[in-house]
């Protein structure tokens, strides 16, 4: 489970990041980053504060599989992305769109394509 500071839940937000962030994507994911720099950049008038917790958000649609399908592949994006918290920058807002062959692979493989996905968008 994500601590409530550390998850994106408004429409506005999730909004923000996939149309403002840098984007990469992987065979069964594609990661949308917005770093603190990039969101201050574009909207001069709010400056967010370097010291604020990296939020991340979840986009499992009906492509991907039925309900169970899509909540196994949420569960298993969570515990993934988790473990990797604490290596982004502070205040990094980041959303997880899962694609239709997530449906079929384990924690391993979603940790592998999001690593590098981050590794591409990170640079």
């Amino acid at each position: 489970m994500l601590p409530a500071a550390n998850r994106l839940t408004r429409s506005q937000d999730f909004g923000l990041v996939v149309r403002r962030g840098r984007r990469a994507g992987r065979s069964r994911l594609v990661v949308h980053v917005l770093t603190p720099a990039e969101a201050t950049a574009s909207t001069a008038t709010s400056a967010q504060p370097t010291l604020e917790a990296s939020k991340v958000g979840f986009v499992v649609s009906k492509a991907v599989g039925n309900s169970v399908v899509r909540h196994r592949v949420s569960r298993r994006l969570r515990h993934v992305v988790r473990d990797r918290l604490n290596s982004l920058p502070p205040g990094t807002s980041l959303v997880v769109r899962a694609l239709a062959p997530s449906a079929d692979a384990d924690s391993a493989e979603l940790g592998r394509d999001l690593d590098a996905a981050l590794r591409k968008v990170l640079r």
